[in-house]
């Protein structure tokens, strides 16, 4: 990998993480609309670790806040009623899903579902998701001309089986095109929360599953030795720069405006990509070894 590859993979590594748009598939279509070879699972799953640090930054406070609460509630029985020590628990329950399937799923992962096809697929499918979701959303937060405004749930209101229905849908993202942030905020809309509750659970649902498969990469390329360092650690800086700027940006969106650009966004990017691979602009295994 360039020096230059690397610094546009992080730069689309650190927009996209956040955005309900897809990270995994955004480096795997850089890759192969400039001709370069697929950046892997496991440049992904790195890189992701320098946006999680961003996550790390940015959301301090509530982080260390439940991290503590969580460890005091283990011998203080007065405490686990205490929200930040049930959101540790929520957190944990939460990210089960993605552990066990990340797990079983390897090898399709770094495999048949880096296929553009599919990826065409989810980006599709999960824009339209999305977008019922958010106009939902929207209906229960402005109500209409014979509809009264419906209070939506926040994070006070999150139960394991809410923790749980979260989780599974942050497992879909496994699946290049699904998105991480997309699938998990479109779950939580879909249960009635509100966006900025939504969001918020879908950033701090991410921690483990992402650190914990950024470590499980680490440990396999440096024993692989099928990574090249100094360009995914150039990747990883620029990634947790950018992902910082987009969390920011991102979260005081959210509070004001809808989804629909993303919407519309992931629809047309998905209709240009069945183009592309069905008139033979694009093969749907491009820049794989061996293609």
């Amino acid at each position: 990998m360039s020096w230059f590859a690397s610094f546009v993979l992080g730069l689309v590594q650190g927009l996209t993480e956040f955005l309900p748009i897809s990270s995994s598939a955004h480096l795997r279509l850089t890759a192969a609309f400039a001709g370069w070879d697929d950046p892997g699972a496991a440049f992904t799953a790195i890189t992701q670790i320098g946006t999680e640090t961003a996550v790390l930054i940015y959301f301090r406070k509530d982080i260390v806040r439940i991290v503590s609460a969580w460890f005091r509630s283990l011998t203080d029985k007065s405490l686990r009623g205490d929200h930040d020590a049930q959101m540790g628990w929520l957190v944990i329950v939460g990210s089960i899903p993605i552990g066990v399937l990340g797990v079983t799923l390897k090898d399709h992962i770094e495999g048949p579902f880096r296929d553009l096809r599919l990826i065409a697929t989810t980006l599709i499918v999960m824009g339209i998701v999305l977008g019922i979701a958010d106009r939902l959303a929207a209906r229960d937060e402005t109500g209409g001309k014979h509809r009264a405004i419906r209070e939506r749930k926040t994070l006070q209101q999150l139960s394991v089986k809410d923790g749980l229905i979260f989780g599974f849908c942050q497992a879909m993202a496994l699946i290049p095109g699904v998105s991480r942030s997309g699938a998990t905020i479109s779950g939580g809309l879909l249960m009635g929360y509100t966006r900025e509750a939504a969001a918020r659970y879908s950033f701090l649902l991410a921690i483990p599953a992402v650190l914990a498969s950024g470590a499980y990469e680490l440990k396999d390329a440096s024993e692989g030795g099928h990574v090249d360092w100094p360009q995914t650690v150039f990747a990883t800086i620029i990634a947790f720069a950018v992902g910082y700027a987009v969390i920011a940006w991102f979260m005081k969106f959210i509070t004001t405006k809808s989804f629909m650009p993303f919407v519309i966004y992931r629809v047309l990017l998905g209709i240009v990509l069945f183009i592309l691979v069905g008139t033979d602009v694009l093969s749907p295994h491009a820049g794989e070894s061996g293609d």
